[in-house]
């Protein structure tokens, strides 16, 4: 049986793995290996981890089959001061992907939102991701395009999306 449940600070490096191992697959024909490399370092830093958890209001969940864990999200919600739901990252291992995990997900992450008076989940995808057509599927719409410089010349190409609740 799949369960979800809140990540700690002792979860830090079950996510870095998931990340660090679901990149290269997503994100390889989409950025450069040094662009890869510079935003999981960026991202997945202890460091960065810990202030997302404590000083950005971030919450990460973790879906899990008994030890094993299967993937995770990040989110925060009143982004920004809106009555929005943030979704900042969601990965699950390449062997889990299509099984309904990543709507398991999605789902906990409304029922939260609206618990908070949220009314909507908003999220930036890379607009060459395939996990575009995953968002669409839950009730996702591209609501804008944004292009972030994120250090050292690299680019995010993003789609900003967003789901009503």
């Amino acid at each position: 049986m799949i369960t979800i449940s809140e990540a700690t600070i002792h979860d830090f490096e079950t996510i870095r793995k998931i990340a660090y191992d679901t990149w290269p697959v997503v994100y390889g024909e989409i950025v450069s290996k040094d662009q890869l490399d510079y935003m999981l370092e960026k991202m997945y830093s202890d460091a960065t981890l810990t202030d997302n958890l404590i000083h950005k209001g971030h919450f990460f969940i973790l879906a899990k089959e008994g030890p094993a864990c299967l993937g995770f999200a990040s989110y925060e919600h009143h982004y920004l001061g809106q009555n929005t739901t943030r979704l900042h990252k969601l990965y699950l291992n390449i062997d889990f992907q299509g099984k309904g995990i990543g709507k398991m997900l999605i789902d906990k992450i409304s029922a939260l939102a609206k618990e908070n008076q949220c009314n909507a989940i908003s999220l930036n995808v890379n607009k060459f991701n395939k996990a575009v057509g995953f968002y669409i599927k839950m009730g996702f719409e591209v609501i804008a395009q944004e292009d972030l410089e994120i250090g050292y010349g690299y680019l995010m190409e993003d789609y900003k999306m967003e789901k009503k609740l």
